[in-house]
């Protein structure tokens, strides 16, 4: 059995004065398939392609002016200049129609995209979708013909010990292949993603890699590279690869014309169970998720599910984390019926649990503050479930929070932007928009702002009106 796990080495013996003879022909048993990957780089590689991108960056420029004591005097506003900046990165191409997965990272802001085909054929690339949420961007180039595409494999097969091949252009070199295996799954300690749910691999991964391919045996896409550990920024043999279970969501939801991708969810809160916890609930190890709230009228409180219970598989696979009580509906549609098994009271039950969307509850009702206050030019919404989803909050949260804040506005200047939530304004506390716009229209000779970052950290501001 170990044979057909690991690529086979042998060292024949030649008769002096013969010469050794190359082989030319292709691999014709499952053994010697092990014994070389050409066959499989012959086949994947052309799917793989280089991503050059530019975009124009504002720089400020030091000068005298930014002592404090000028300052303190003169309020000297800083210089600054644009310069164009160059960034390369590796894409995907999973459709002969000429779609392409890379990472958000390598596509943001550009405004030039450029895709380079292993056989250096060029294309302008257009962006169809950006999820930030799972950094991913789905581009789409107009070739004459099909183009090389890899196929999906599932990656919920993926086991630790599979040999897999990591495909890109790792610091801009040009396109390269490494080998290893899988060294572990459902990792959640690299944070380039919300849905923090990696395979792991000891393949060489290196900047220019992100957007490249991890591929299995068979040539099939099983993860997209996207982040190394590293404090070097050398490969230490400890790369990260977004499933490509997730991955073909988000292809989908681009195909099928969406501006954003839209995940199923079970409507719950949890925690993940330590080994005391463990020992309370009657479990032999440290296993499964708390549940710790559930959304009324979600899919699991359907199903249900309540606060206490412990949920310790879904679909068949073993949940370890609570992160994975968002990745695992985050990789089916809307609609599949994933059977949860769960211990209650100590005694093991299952549930059929309908999936769904977040529901918009309540609406978010967009608003741009306006007016002399230390909000404005800031777009603001009520937070529900859809919304928390899209901007990677807890789902669970309510209140209001803030979307954007514009460039110059007195929001930006007291750093009043993205992903703030309002808790009061003066002592008011702000549940809704409307009680934030009714708030900051009072009569005050200032405000004193109750505000909260998405770890919950809160700050309070006094600030002239």
């Amino acid at each position: 059995m170990l044979l057909r796990l690991l690529p086979v080495f042998c060292l024949c013996l030649l008769p002096v004065g013969v010469a050794a003879q190359p082989q030319t022909t292709q691999p014709a048993t499952d053994l010697e398939l092990r014994a070389t990957y050409a066959p499989v780089v012959e086949r994947a590689a052309p799917a793989v392609v280089n991503i050059y991108t530019k975009k124009v960056v504002t720089q400020r420029m030091r000068s005298v002016f930014d002592d404090p004591f000028f300052r303190e005097f003169g309020g000297v506003p800083g210089r600054s200049r644009q310069r164009l900046q160059s960034s390369l990165g590796s894409g995907v191409i999973v459709d002969e129609g000429g779609i392409i997965v890379t990472n958000n990272h390598v596509v943001e802001n550009a405004g030039e995209i450029k895709v380079v085909l292993a056989d250096r054929r060029e294309f302008e690339a257009e962006v169809l979708l950006t999820d930030p949420q799972t950094d991913l961007a789905i581009l789409k180039v107009a070739a004459d013909g099909p183009l090389p595409f890899l196929p999906f494999a599932d990656s919920d097969t993926a086991a630790v010990g599979d040999i897999v091949l990591a495909i890109g252009n790792p610091f801009g070199v040009g396109q390269t292949v490494t080998s290893g295996i899988v060294s572990a799954l459902s990792r959640t300690s690299a944070s380039v993603s919300d849905y923090q749910f990696f395979i792991q691999t000891d393949a060489a991964i290196n900047p220019g890699n992100s957007g490249g391919a991890l591929i299995d045996v068979d040539g099939n896409l099983l993860g997209v590279n996207t982040a190394i550990y590293s404090r070097s920024g050398g490969s230490n043999g400890i790369g990260f690869a977004i499933p490509g279970n997730l991955v073909r969501q988000v292809v989908n939801s681009a195909a099928g014309g969406q501006m954003m991708v839209r995940r199923p969810w079970l409507g719950v809160q949890g925690t993940p169970v330590t080994s005391d916890i463990a020992r309370v609930v009657g479990l032999d190890r440290p296993m499964g998720a708390i549940v710790g709230e559930v959304f009324p009228k979600g899919p699991a409180d359907k199903a249900g599910l309540k606060e206490g219970d412990v949920i310790l598989d879904i679909a068949g696979a073993e949940i370890y984390d609570a992160e994975a009580l968002r990745y695992r509906p985050a990789t089916r549609s809307e609609g599949d019926v994933l059977e949860v098994r769960y211990l209650r009271d100590g005694k093991e039950k299952t549930a059929k649990v309908k999936l769904a969307f977040p529901p918009e509850r309540p609406a978010r009702n967009d608003t741009r503050i306006e007016g002399s206050n230390p909000l404005s030019g800031a777009v603001i919404a009520n937070l529900s479930p859809a919304l928390a989803e899209e901007i990677g909050f807890n789902p669970m949260a309510s209140g209001v929070v803030i979307l954007e804040a514009e460039r110059g506005s007195y929001a930006s200047r007291y750093r009043l932007g993205r992903g703030l939530s309002i808790l009061s304004v003066n002592g008011e506390k702000t549940e809704t928009v409307e009680d934030v716009t009714k708030a900051l229209n009072a009569e005050q000779r200032y405000f004193i702002l109750q505000v909260a970052d998405r770890n919950g950290r809160v700050s309070t501001m006094r600030i002239g009106r």
